[in-house]
């Protein structure tokens, strides 16, 4: 959901909040969690580190505008993720979901590339747990 902040612009920023998980091989990725607890992107790295997993994330929204990025099909289903891409090409954000309809996935892609935006140009993540 999008807030208004004091000058009037339109925070879709509010309520999210970053965390880290370790996965099987004791390496950490982030998710992007909505307000409402809904997983709205994963990491497509690990990191030996969670240091290091935030620093990741936190250059990812410092350099949004290099990043290139899509809509693509899924692998295993008939479906549709986004997937956002570094400067090399390499995989460094994916949807945490598969979508339907390409369309219903191009409007979420657009509105994480929004948060990634939001969050770059206002250095601050809302990072919870760890």
């Amino acid at each position: 959901m999008r807030s208004a902040d004091e000058s009037g612009r339109l925070r879709s920023a509010a309520g999210l909040r970053c965390q880290t998980d370790i996965d099987a091989d004791g390496r950490y990725r982030w998710r992007v969690v909505a307000q409402n607890g809904r997983v709205v992107a994963v990491s497509a790295l690990a990191f030996a580190s969670y240091e290091r997993c935030r620093a990741a994330f936190e250059e990812v929204c410092r350099r949004h505008a290099a990043l290139t990025g899509g809509v693509q099909h899924t692998a295993e289903a008939n479906g549709w993720m986004w997937i956002v891409r570094d400067e090399s090409g390499r995989r460094t954000i994916v949807s945490a979901r598969s979508y339907e309809r390409y369309s219903t996935c191009r409007v979420a892609y657009s509105r994480f590339r929004e948060l990634l935006r939001e969050l770059g140009e206002s250095g601050e993540v809302p990072w919870s747990g760890s």
